[in-house]
């Protein structure tokens, strides 16, 4: 099945308003992260992780959904195949990294942080594995958004793909 121009610029769309929405909640965490290091107010500590929490549980996991099911489509509906290209194959390994850590990672990582929290009201030390998922994320999102532009390592020599 091939897309009509204007559904594969609406599926285009779609994909890179979910893709977008991940990098924002990402800057989002980094931000709140940020200030829940230099803050010295409780309430506003507890707030940010708050936050971090609500946002695992609802658009960074339906950013990530949304941004995989829209790639995947692309993939199959489009000249490009799920596997006949070496640097979509490339996004396809760091999207399978991105769902694991958005879905679960990011989720159990924001409340034990919480958790913490409302325990001790104060960290000891900052959550260092809260610091790694989002600069991991970040920096993969971006390495996403540059091959996806720039379309580096051209056709697999026998490429798999589901389309013809």
């Amino acid at each position: 099945m091939k897309l009509s121009m204007t559904a594969r610029k609406g599926l285009v769309t779609l994909h890179i308003v979910f893709s977008a929405i991940m990098l924002g909640n990402m800057v989002t965490f980094l931000l709140l992260s940020i200030v829940s290091v230099t803050t010295a107010e409780d309430r506003l500590l507890e707030s940010c992780y708050a936050i971090m929490h609500v946002l695992s549980e609802t658009s960074i996991r339906a950013s990530t959904i949304g941004t995989t099911i829209t790639g995947i489509l692309l993939s199959i509906w489009t000249k490009w195949g799920l596997f006949k290209y070496k640097w979509i194959i490339v996004k396809e390994i760091i999207t399978v990294l991105l769902i694991v850590l958005n879905i679960w990672g990011m989720y159990g990582l924001t409340l034990n942080a919480l958790n913490e929290i409302k325990v001790t009201s104060i960290f000891i030390d900052p959550p260092l594995g809260l610091w790694a998922g989002i600069i991991l994320q970040l920096v993969s999102l971006i390495f996403i958004f540059a091959i996806s532009v720039y379309k580096p390592w051209g056709q697999r020599k026998q490429g798999i793909s589901f389309t013809k």
